[in-house]
């Protein structure tokens, strides 16, 4: 399949297709005697796993390393269920701080009218800004 099918049929754009195989996450497609990239199933299972895992949070050098523990045919899968621990561990992490954010921002919206002189306005004050 040329790589408008392998696009379709995975749903990343063209562009994300060759910055993966500029970034060796993707292998380097065979090409055609006029030089059309040509790709494989496997290479649908590839581009659709680095998809997946980018939905999940990983970075393109985490997906790097999962691709890399994958292969190990022989290997085990507590090294994939760690990086995946790990992740969720960073997930769990940003999700409290983002929390912490959102009520403190809930606090300062909920105290403000909305309406006055801005030397009274109780965000400005929580900020530390002068109007």
């Amino acid at each position: 399949m040329n790589i408008g099918q392998l696009s379709r049929r995975t749903g990343v754009p063209i562009d994300t297709v060759r910055y993966y195989e500029k970034q060796a996450l993707l292998p380097a497609p065979v090409r055609s005697a006029s030089g059309y990239r040509h790709y494989e199933d496997g290479d649908v299972l590839r581009l659709t796993f680095i998809r997946r895992a980018k939905t999940l949070g990983f970075t393109l050098e985490e997906i790097r390393d999962l691709l890399a523990l994958s292969q190990a045919h022989d290997g085990d899968m507590s090294a994939i269920r760690a990086a995946a621990a790990s992740k969720l561990a960073d997930v769990e992490h940003r999700l409290a701080e983002l929390t912490r954010v959102r009520d403190g921002l809930r606090t300062l919206v909920e105290a403000c009218p909305g309406h006055g002189a801005l030397g009274q306005c109780p965000i400005l004050s929580a900020l530390g800004g002068d109007a």
